[in-house]
């Protein structure tokens, strides 16, 4: 039996030395060392520094160390570089019946990340002596036994190697016996006891022989063993076995219990001489453990579990035994069949468990050595991880595989990994085992900034409070920690003379904008800003977004009228209406502005208070002032209106205007009006009188001569423009009065109408000078701030009793009269 588990082992030993040898061919380096067994723990193996061609001082800078798995029998020096025993070495424990006994090591340099083979060969000693398993045997032979007849005697164990294993056996003087040595398969030796002479009870019953088993070590070790023969009566036949060597395969998970088989001998004899026994004859002490014999049947059964991985074959010898003592014995060998029972190891030997999300690929991240104690496609393993990940398995060494980055990594995707490696043998069914590696992406700065939006919009009101919020921007970053951390700025320039930054301020955290100034709509009515958030990383990385801030318009403004204007010596505009202008005659138009915007500006007009309530309307939203009905000669001269002029605000705000409307139909009929006032004319101021007519008559003088230099010069661009239009057509088309200049002149004269301005309490009268009337046509503030009324001075006044007032108010009507003629004449060029 012993001899066949031996060549089972020298043949996996061959095919372990096929496959270094192939490794070593393709450059895988290994280290070779000798050592004799029983050494003392720390005693020196081999210098590893010196044959990986190191300083001992690198074994330890490149973290080197033992990853062999199971039970570690030899240590790393990494001050001397050397390997040592961990602790004493006893070969016929490790590498029992096996004659060459080669114990692996894996040395890993982490620095590297490269593994390295050593093969240590311990060397047997002659430490053992043949030991028999009984110190004492009995046989029974019958007297009448024929010599030659051989009878097995026990063998003896010596668990050493080589010329200290068991080499020799000797039996004691003897004149009956003598002894054979038979070899085995396995070169293991059976003594057999060989009957030389024929026995005589009655002479000699008992005789005593000593069985003496030598190794070959020096010095030589031996055992021995006690044979003592029995002579029995005459019994001529002996039983025999059907078969000389039985065989049977079982799978090494049948279950306790099992019959294995059965062995049969037959004794030709009769009574008790024909009654045969079984028993074990040659059995180590782990069979007689697992195998049962039953002594009457022959029935081999299994008592105790089967384990391929222990032992892949048992043989032992059984012999049958008749009531007379004849013996006869058989072989019975029982192979074990492998089943998979058992799942393949994964030892992670070195991991990273943290890695930049920018490493290359090709990095290692871990390495990991499988194993499978099955045999066969049961023990042959396949490792693989799932597809998804960003990961790949590359064999490295032996059964040494290494987990390494396939393709990028992306922490903001997926931050953590849980690579699990699935190792999967061959067998049927397939046995499989799950390690897990979490395996966590370190941050890089390799994201900027993002905005919710490209671009923002905010609005706030004018007058705003200073210091106040007016709007929040946020900006996110998928990275972390410092690469995350945002800071808000914005980008300044001058505008209207001032820089943003006195505008507008950020915090540069929170992103919430403050305003340094309160706003005017009608200063500015947007600000157009660029605000950058920059994370903390190295190098930092930003973004810039677009924000227009408009600025809403509130009701600050109250309405300005334009029209008619208040007179600068406080008097009141008076509007000239014919007795007879029928209902909706427009007598003037109130014009107003709002500097606000939108329904802020929206201006609406109304009437607030009138003389003769009902005679006048204004219009709600041109602000014309128009009569209801016909006039009555009840109706007063003078008709007093105040008109509102109201804007859509919220509150609403509002401006008022006096208007003076004199109700007549011709001058003759004001001057008769005015001189009806007075019931009596002193005759002594008949001389400032005349002085009046003659300053009159000189300003009206002068007019005339004003009317006809405008003729001369009417006439002259008349020529002109006749001139152009006769020499190349080219300025043929062009209308005279854009050479002129005279389209305000025109327009001037068309929209003019007489105004006269009256103004009386009771202690004075004042006569104005008429003004133009711009109902239809709206003008500027500014041009309408130019147009005050000509006031005659004050020295010049005269009381309201006094009669030259009638000749003054007569000159001025004249001179309305004469530029009321004027305009038609103009209009008939």
């Amino acid at each position: 039996m012993i001899s066949l588990q031996r060549l089972w082992v020298c043949g996996g030993r061959i095919l372990l030395y096929c496959l270094l040898g192939s490794l070593w061919e393709t450059g895988a380096l290994q280290i070779h060392y000798s050592i004799p067994e029983e050494m003392e723990k720390g005693s020196f193996v081999g210098d590893i520094a010196k044959d990986l061609g190191l300083e001992p001082r690198k074994l330890s800078e490149l973290g080197a160390r033992i990853v062999s798995g199971g039970k570690q029998h030899f240590a790393l020096n990494v001050r001397s570089g050397s390997l040592v025993t961990a602790d004493r070495i006893d070969r016929e424990k490790i590498c029992l019946g096996i004659s060459s006994c080669l114990l692996n090591v894996e040395l890993l340099m982490e620095g590297k990340v490269k593994i390295y083979g050593i093969e240590v060969e311990v060397t047997d000693i002659n430490d053992n002596a043949p030991r028999f398993r009984t110190d004492e045997v009995e046989i029974k032979i019958n007297e009448n036994a024929a010599p030659g007849i051989r009878f097995g005697l026990p063998s003896a164990r010596d668990p050493d190697v080589g010329v200290n294993s068991l080499q020799s056996y000797q039996l004691s003087q003897s004149n009956h016996f003598s002894l054979n040595v038979l070899s085995g398969i396995d070169g293991v030796k059976y003594p057999e006891l060989v009957l030389e002479r024929g026995l005589d009870r009655e002479e000699e019953s008992v005789h005593l022989l000593l069985l003496k088993a030598s190794d070959g070590g020096n010095p030589g070790l031996s055992g021995t063993a006690r044979i003592r023969v029995l002579v029995l009566d005459a019994n001529d036949n002996a039983p025999v076995f059907t078969q000389s060597e039985y065989r049977v395969s079982v799978p090494e998970n049948v279950p306790k219990g099992t019959l294995l088989l059965r062995v049969n001998a037959t004794d030709s004899d009769e009574g008790v001489n024909g009654e045969v026994t079984y028993s074990f004859r040659n059995i180590d002490d782990k069979a007689s453990e697992i195998f049962q014999l039953d002594s009457r049947t022959g029935e081999l059964l299994l008592v105790e579990s089967l384990d391929y991985e222990e032992s892949k074959i048992y043989e032992m010898e059984i012999q049958g035994q008749d009531g007379g003592g004849l013996l006869t014995s058989a072989k019975v060998l029982v192979r074990v069949l492998d089943v998979n029972d058992n799942a393949p190891e994964v030892t992670v030997t070195s991991f990273t468990s943290s890695v930049p999300e920018n490493s290359p690929p090709g990095t290692v991240i871990a390495l990991l050595k499988v194993h499978d104690q099955d045999s066969g496609d049961n023990g042959r393993v396949k490792c693989y991880i799932p597809d998804h990940l960003p990961f790949k398995l590359e064999k490295s060494y032996a059964n040494y595989y290494s987990l390494v980055i396939d393709r990028a990594l992306d922490r903001e995707q997926i931050s953590m990994y849980n690579v699990t490696v699935t190792a999967t043998d061959q067998g049927t069914p397939p046995l499989s085992t799950d390690t897990h590696i979490p395996l966590r992406v370190e941050d890089t700065n390799d994201n900027p900034p993002s905005f919710g939006q490209t671009s923002y919009s905010a609005y706030i009101s004018e007058n705003n409070a200073r210091g106040s919020s007016i709007y929040s921007v946020t900006a996110s970053d998928p990275d972390t920690e410092e690469n995350a951390r945002l800071t808000y700025s914005i980008s300044d320039y001058i505008l209207h003379g001032d820089s943003v930054s006195s505008y507008i301020s950020i915090n540069s955290e929170t992103g919430v904008l403050y305003a340094l100034r309160s706003f005017d709509y009608e200063q500015f009515r947007d600000l157009q800003l660029q605000i950058t958030a920059k994370d903390g990383g190295d190098p930092p990385l930003s973004t810039n977004v677009s924000l227009t801030l408009f600025i809403l318009d509130q009701n600050d403004n109250a309405p300005e009228i334009l029209y008619p204007t208040f007179p600068t010596d406080g008097s009141t505009g008076v509007e000239l209406a014919p007795r007879s202008a029928e209902s909706g005659y427009l007598v003037t138009k109130v014009v107003a502005v709002d500097e606000d915007s939108g329904q802020n500006a929206w201006l609406s007009y109304r009437l607030q208070k009138a003389t003769e309530p009902g005679l006048f309307s204004v219009g709600l939203h041109t602000g014309e002032i128009r009569t209801t009905r016909a006039f009555l000669d009840k109706d007063s001269l003078k008709q007093n209106l105040v008109v509102a002029v109201t804007d859509n605000g919220e509150p609403p705000l509002s401006a008022t205007i006096s208007v003076t409307v004199v109700v007549a139909d011709s001058i003759p009929e004001i001057l008769s009006d005015l001189s009806s006032l007075k019931t009596s004319v002193h005759l002594e101021d008949a001389s400032l009188t005349l002085y009046l007519v003659i300053a009159v008559a000189v300003v009206s003088s002068l007019f005339f001569v004003f009317i006809i230099v405008l003729l001369v010069i009417k006439l002259r661009y008349w020529r002109n423009s006749q001139l152009l239009q006769s020499s190349n057509g080219q300025l043929g088309n062009i209308p005279p009065s854009h050479f002129v200049g005279l389209d305000g002149v025109q327009a001037f004269l068309q929209t003019y109408s007489q105004e006269v301005s009256l103004t009386m309490d009771s202690r004075k009268s004042q006569l104005l000078f008429p003004q133009p009337n711009y109902a239809d046509t709206l003008i500027s503030q500014q041009s309408c701030e130019k147009k005050e009324p000509l006031l005659i001075p004050e020295d010049s006044r005269f009381s309201a009793r006094d009669p030259a007032l009638i000749s003054v108010s007569f000159l001025h009507l004249i001179n309305n009269y004469l530029i009321s003629s004027l305009s038609a004449v103009w209009f008939s060029f």
